[in-house]
């Protein structure tokens, strides 16, 4: 009777061991910013971890409805523990079923998941004639104009990049996405052009999503599929705007030269003769 009642006792333990650990909430968080795409449409993934190294990435591992990894990109994590990755259809799109996004980190063997269905869209007749035609050598550059424009305002030392644009396509929203010298994504906007097409928004710098030294891009994204789209460059150190080498070559020019001015000018005034 006792060698039964403490197997009986055994055999709940191990079953309320199983089931904690199988209920056990995960330290990562992850979701997509639609659980239904078509085909040519981006996904934004986005999510949190509790408990973990924030200085330490993300790893995403995407798998498309054949159980095949198609991505396995990191993400950076900021400091409130959020991360966030734009995930670009596959060439030439997406397939269509189920992909299944999945968040590991290597401190813990806990993972996080989340799925997006795709379901088919047709290609763009533009999009069909470009992948039809052959290359054509230099072509003008005004030929193949997103119509959009786009440029940066900042001072230097500043944690604000003002972002002015404009373009042709009114109507609809254009998507501002800035990436870092490695190419992870820092931050995702979506502005309204105004009336007449221009745009204009803020950006700021600093923390540790820009903790990363060296050449910032700017792209700003309209359309469906991104059919017009523009970059630019910034430079960031230390989490604020650096001068251009341009600028700053100038400015040592022109102090040099009005130095060379000065000392010549008193070296002339002191060979004078005295009366």
């Amino acid at each position: 009777m006792k060698k039964t009642f403490k197997a009986t006792l055994m055999v709940l333990i191990a079953v309320s061991f199983v089931s904690t650990s199988s209920f056990a909430e995960s330290p990562i968080e992850v979701s997509v910013s639609s659980e239904n795409i078509r085909s040519l449409d981006t996904v934004f993934i986005t999510g949190k971890i509790t408990g973990l190294s924030e200085y330490k990435p993300l790893k995403l591992t995407v798998t498309d409805p054949d159980g095949i990894v198609v991505y396995s990109p990191t993400a950076v994590i900021g400091d409130d523990g959020e991360f966030k990755r734009l995930l670009q259809p596959t060439i030439p799109s997406f397939k269509t079923g189920t992909y299944t996004v999945t968040a590991s980190h290597e401190e813990t063997e806990m993972t996080a998941q989340v799925q997006f269905t795709v379901t088919s869209q047709e290609m763009p007749r533009n999009q069909i004639e470009q992948s039809i035609q052959e290359p054509i050598v230099n072509e003008e550059k005004t030929i193949t104009s997103s119509g959009i424009t786009l440029s940066a305002d900042a001072i230097n030392g500043s944690d604000i990049i003002n972002i002015i644009g404009s373009t042709t396509f009114g109507n609809s929203d254009i998507t501002l996405v800035v990436s870092s010298p490695t190419g992870n994504i820092i931050t995702i906007a979506q502005i309204t052009p105004k009336v007449q097409g221009g745009f204009e928004t803020e950006i700021k710098t600093g923390g540790a999503m820009w903790k990363e030294d060296g050449t910032y891009t700017i792209t700003a994204n309209q359309g469906t599929i991104s059919e017009h789209k523009e970059s630019i460059s910034i430079e960031i150190k230390d989490g604020v705007v650096v001068p251009e080498f341009g600028v700053i070559a100038s400015l040592v020019l022109a102090t040099s030269i009005f130095a060379i001015i000065i000392l010549s000018t008193k070296s002339r005034l002191s060979i004078l003769p005295r009366y």
